[in-house]
């Protein structure tokens, strides 16, 4: 799993008016908690762009005076008219508490479907993963080989390796549709 660095200050004060006072210097008032009790903290506004602009699920090691934290976005707060973090929840990661992360799924290979004129649709391009930090899968991958016209891999037929899947087992996660042309291939 990618792990992004962050470095904060903790919080002398709490409240409206401190919050307001770090927004104006370009800060993220943020909170952690999962181990203990809360820590209250602020980063710049800049660190939060590798997390928030890549795709991949990551952890993030945040150092406050000194000390490192491994965590996890748990939850982000945007203004609503300039689209700024305005506030973000972080949770502390434990290596015997399992976690819950969307995970992004991807395909390999090429469907005999796709190459007889089938179209391949993404049903879900996440799937909700429980597990422990150490057995978080950084993405599922499915191999479409197989899967020819009308024919779909469900959450149910998804090979967990240590982690469990938390969406409904009978729901489709990658289907192959049936179009014009694989109807009139199929006709000949």
């Amino acid at each position: 799993m990618r792990v992004v660095s962050m470095s904060g200050s903790l919080r002398e004060n709490v409240g409206k008016k401190d919050a307001k006072a770090l927004r104006r210097a370009d800060k993220v008032p943020c909170v952690m908690y999962g181990k203990g009790e809360q820590l209250l903290f602020s980063l710049d506004q800049t660190a939060f762009q590798r997390v928030l602009f890549n795709p991949e699920p990551c952890y993030v090691e945040i150092t406050i005076n000194g000390t490192a934290h491994r965590a996890m976005l748990k939850d982000i707060d945007f203004h609503p008219v300039t689209e700024i973090v305005y506030h973000a929840d972080f949770y502390e990661l434990s290596d015997d508490k399992p976690i819950v992360m969307a995970i992004p799924v991807h395909t390999t290979g090429t469907s005999k479907g796709v190459m007889r004129g089938g179209k391949l649709a993404y049903k879900q391009k996440k799937l909700k993963v429980k597990a422990l930090p150490a057995n978080m899968p950084n993405e599922i991958l499915l191999d479409i080989t197989n899967l020819d016209v009308a024919q779909s891999i469900k959450v149910q037929d998804v090979a967990t390796n240590n982690f469990e899947i938390l969406n409904v087992k009978t729901s489709d996660v990658v289907v192959v549709n049936s179009t014009r042309a694989a109807v009139e291939a199929a006709a000949e």
